[in-house]
Parts: C-alpha cells; sequence; structure tokens
C-alpha cells in the first residue's frame, strides 16, 4: 500500500487553485476541443436545414439532380466540412485527457505552464494506444450502463479512475496494464478515491456548469441558441405519443449544451487532481516492468583472488592452510 503525503482535501483544494491561477492558459487550450465541437455540430445541422429547405429550388432549377443516389452523395458532401471540424476538436478533447497529466509535470518543475504543442505531442506519438485505450474505456462503458452491471460497473469505475494517468507517467506500459496499474494503485484507497470523485463531481459537473447556465439565462444566451435551433426542430416530426413543443424541445438542448460547454472546460481541473492523485498513490510503488535492483558485488580481497587463482591451477587439491593463512595475514597488513 502506497504511503500518503497529502490529505484528501489538499489534493482537491490545490487543483482548483492550480486551475484558476492558470484560468487564461486552460481556457485558451481547451477552446478549440470544445468549441469545435459545437461549430461542427452547428454546420453540419445548419448546412443540412438550408440544403433541405431549398432543395425543391434546387430540383427545380437543376433536374439532374433528382436522383436518389444523387442525392444521397450530395448529403453526405454536404456534411464533411463540419464533421471534419467535429472529429479534429473531439481528437483534440480526448488527448487533453493524457496531455493535462504532462502539464501538471512541468508545472511542479518550473511552477507554470506553457508549450501545450509538445505536451500535446506527447500523447498524439503514441496514437494506437492511446485509441486503444480509449477503446477498452468504450467497452467497459457499454456494459457498465446496462442495468445488471449498475453495481459493479460503478464500483469498477473507482478502480479504472487512474487509467490516462498511468498511460502518461508510465509510457511503458499497455492499455491493458494500465487498467490493472490503475486498480493496483487504487486498492486499499477505495473510499478515498470514491470521496474525491464526489467532490471533483460536484464542483466540475454541477456547481460550476449550474452557476454558468443561470448568468447565461441572465444574459439571454440561452434564449437565443434556443431560438436558433427552433427552425431546425420544426423541421422534424416529433415521435407519436410524446406530448412536447419543439420550443421545449430547443430549451431543453440549449440548456444541456450550455451545461456541456463548462463540464468540459473544467476538464482541467479533473485531470490535475487525478495526476497528484497519481502522485500520492505511487509514491514508493516500482513500476510493473521495473527489475529489481542487483545487489552490488563488494570488490574481492587478494586471499579471495588468490583461492580462486589457485583452485583453478590445482583443481580440486586442498591448498595449504599455512598459505591461506599468509595470504590473510599480507591483507590485513596492507590495510594499515
Amino acid at each position: 500500500m502506497a504511503k500518503k503525503t497529502k490529505t484528501i482535501f489538499g489534493i482537491f483544494t490545490e487543483s482548483i487553485g492550480l486551475y484558476f491561477s492558470n484560468f487564461d492558459k486552460f481556457i485558451k487550450y481547451m477552446t478549440f476541443p470544445v468549441l469545435g465541437q459545437i461549430a461542427g455540430l452547428a454546420l453540419i445541422f445548419g448546412i443540412t436545414y438550408l440544403y433541405t429547405a431549398n432543395l425543391p429550388k434546387l430540383l427545380a432549377k437543376y433536374p439532374n439532380l433528382d436522383n436518389l443516389n444523387t442525392l444521397i452523395v450530395l448529403s453526405v458532401l454536404i456534411t464533411l466540412p463540419g464533421l471534419a471540424i467535429f472529429m479534429k476538436a473531439f481528437w483534440e478533447y480526448l488527448v487533453a485527457y493524457g496531455a493535462i497529466n504532462s502539464m501538471y509535470d512541468n508545472m511542479q518543475k518550473s511552477g507554470r505552464v506553457y508549450d501545450f504543442e509538445a505536451h500535446t505531442e506527447l500523447i498524439k506519438r503514441r496514437s494506437v494506444s492511446f485509441v486503444g485505450l480509449w477503446l477498452m474505456l468504450g467497452i467497459f462503458t457499454v456494459i457498465a450502463l446496462l442495468p445488471p452491471c449498475w453495481v459493479l460497473g460503478g464500483i469498477l469505475a473507482v478502480y479504472f479512475v487512474l487509467v490516462f494517468q498511468v498511460f502518461t507517467y508510465e509510457p511503458e506500459l499497455k492499455p491493458a496494464e494500465c487498467f490493472k496499474k490503475s486498480l493496483l494503485l487504487i486498492k486499499g484507497h477505495f473510499a478515498s478515491t470514491f470521496l474525491l470523485i464526489c467532490l471533483i463531481g460536484s464542483v466540475t459537473y454541477i456547481f460550476i456548469p449550474q452557476i454558468m447556465g443561470k448568468l447565461f439565462d441572465i444574459l439571454l444566451i440561452n434564449k437565443f441558441v434556443s431560438n436558433s435551433l427552433l427552425p431546425i426542430l420544426n423541421t422534424l416530426t416529433p415521435p407519436s405519443g410524446i406530448n412536447i413543443s419543439m420550443k421545449e424541445v430547443s430549451q431543453i438542448i440549449s440548456q444541456s449544451l450550455v451545461l456541456n460547454i463548462f463540464v468540459q472546460y473544467t476538464l482541467p481541473m479533473r485531470s490535475l487532481l487525478w495526476a497528484m492523485w497519481y502522485k500520492e498513490l505511487n509514491h514508493g510503488i516500482p513500476k510493473d516492468t521495473k527489475e529489481p535492483a542487483k545487489p552490488k558485488k563488494s570488490a574481492k580481497r587478494p586471499s579471495e583472488k588468490l583461492m580462486e587463482e589457485s583452485a583453478k591451477k590445482y583443481g580440486r587439491k586442498k591448498l595449504d592452510r599455512n598459505i591461506l593463512k599468509r595470504a590473510s595475514q599480507k591483507d590485513d597488513s596492507d590495510e594499515f
């Protein structure tokens, strides 16, 4: 079991302090990964809406377009720009899970955050393993969401909370070994880890998003987003049996969108906390691949060398005890 030197609340408050003391840098770093996803989706739905609304005019002007295969190809092509932006931003957001851990290491050494591209490149350089890690995490998440697996999935989610920290700080480990090492680190610290999840989760998933959501309501930003979505939603037919207006749907989507934005913007705070927790639990625990240190061989005394040389020369013949005694006495006289 790892020996802890920091308290739970100490790590929690320090992660918040590090986040807000470098707030401008983290906001800048996370802007494209967060807002790029929103921009990509907005471009996809916006162009699709304009395409659908003007399709009758296009068909009237260009009769050759009135072909199912052609319409399908056009529908795919118009979504490609938005999809490319969304996928690029989404990938950068996933990479941030590992890059921010590297940033924390740099903050500990230099006391400041800089050279974001270098930290990001450290993760992108291991893209295949990183995708494998996310794939395994995705499979686990899907299984954990099944009702019969909720309890077990919740327990394992606590044990696997440090997989990205292990991936970043122990690059020699494979994705499956990252899960194993995370479980090893959390073992014996389940309650403390669960408490940290509750603390950081309440701040980054509830407290900050709710405050910003209320602020956006006051500034009428939610209303603007809701009104922007309404024309697109009005083109859809609501499922039968569901008594809800498209205006209410647009308001729900708008509020959820704003909350999700600020949950994503607080990713650095969560990553900093788990980086500190990893360092705390990993203190004194050797890496799985680290070979045990071999004991240093002490220098041989001249008498021992003489015995070995004589053994090689005379085979199994016994040496004269007086010879060995004189050799030992010679060693002792040489030391003084």
